[in-house]
């Protein structure tokens, strides 16, 4: 008896935190599309006695996000029972709204010294950290329908129709800015970004070094600098699964336009997420499948640089190979110099 009621208890202990946490992910979703904090052209508001209410708008709308599915179907659904023209003017109506109002706000890149410097201090002590690093970038792939303009323009190599997404993730599997934002500043040579041997190696952006033997300096470099920057295969991949109308299965049925602002307002989402504790698939260690690739393969291209760049001992690659450089002798000074074995 005494086992039974033990049994009992954690069933209705386990509903009870089920139920809080659903409490705590409606009570976001009300604060986010609060009425009164958005503008009047934004307002989700229903205009008609008879429209839909702005939370089953916003519900409409995660339900397409975390499915993927088609809005004929998603319409079709006997228990939202609304149309499928009401679930597109749902899904556009919010992904405009979180777009607006909610983008900057969750999705921000460190400007100043003290905001680099504290994202710099959070990556180190990252599981698998990079000396000065504040943020890993990367791109992927997400399916979208063949536009009917400029066509070609959006045919990857793998011969399909997709948006090159690129994103800087920090530490913490935030997204935090698209890349062209970030602007060096010549005074400023202790934080950078990291990515693989596809950039070119700039002050700002430290890159692999791919061919170059066990043992050396250079080798252990590239393995730490692989290791660190896979947190942004991680985010694509936990992203791409939390929120399937991005996954590598399915196709956006939209124009480029829209779809990119369908990708902005998942990101965003995704940020929410991390920013509330909310559960995350990070744990089962996804990673992007389609983007996925073994940097430390000998069979990597070398990057192609600017001939003009090459021998200028004052330009950007030359001024990133020595901090370069200088990462390699301070962090692994005890190991050989590879350039000697080739």
């Amino acid at each position: 008896m005494a086992l039974a009621y033990l049994a009992w208890e954690q069933i209705f202990l386990e509903e009870r935190v089920l139920i809080i946490g659903r409490r705590l992910e409606r009570r976001i979703l009300r604060d986010g599309q609060n009425p009164f904090e958005l503008p009047n052209g934004t307002s989700l508001q229903h205009k008609r006695t008879s429209g839909l209410s702005p939370e089953l708008q916003v519900l409409v709308c995660l339900h397409f996000y975390a499915q993927g599915s088609y809005q004929k179907g998603l319409g079709g659904n006997s228990i939202l029972n609304i149309s499928q023209p009401s679930v597109s003017r749902c899904i556009h109506y919010v992904t405009e709204a979180i777009n607006q109002c909610l983008l900057r706000k969750w999705i921000k890149f460190p400007m100043t010294s003290a905001e680099r410097q504290r994202a710099r201090e959070t990556f180190a002590h990252a599981p698998q950290s990079f000396e000065g690093t504040i943020g890993a970038i990367d791109c992927t792939y997400i399916h979208i329908l063949a536009p009917r303009q400029h066509e070609e323009a959006y045919v990857n190599h793998h011969g399909k129709h997709s948006l090159n997404v690129q994103a800087i993730v920090n530490s913490k599997l935030q997204c935090v800015v698209e890349w062209s934002t970030y602007h060096y500043n010549n005074g400023e040579r202790q934080t950078w970004l990291i990515g693989d041997a596809g950039y070119p190696l700039e002050p700002w952006l430290m890159t692999p070094l791919p061919h170059y033997p066990e043992g050396t300096r250079h080798f252990e470099y590239t393995k730490k600098i692989c290791k660190a920057r896979n947190v942004v295969e991680r985010f694509f991949g936990v992203l791409k699964s939390m929120w399937r109308c991005l996954s590598y299965q399915r196709v956006l049925m939209y124009s480029p336009d829209m779809a990119g602002k369908i990708v902005n307002a998942c990101a965003t989402l995704h940020n929410i997420r991390i920013h509330c504790n909310l559960p995350t698939l990070e744990d089962f260690d996804i990673i992007d499948q389609e983007n996925n690739q073994d940097e430390l393969l000998e069979n990597q291209p070398e990057p192609e640089f600017d001939p003009a760049l090459i021998g200028n001992e004052r330009g950007p690659r030359a001024i990133a190979q020595r901090i370069q450089k200088q990462l390699m002798l301070e962090q692994f000074g005890n190991y050989r110099d590879g350039n000697n074995d080739q």
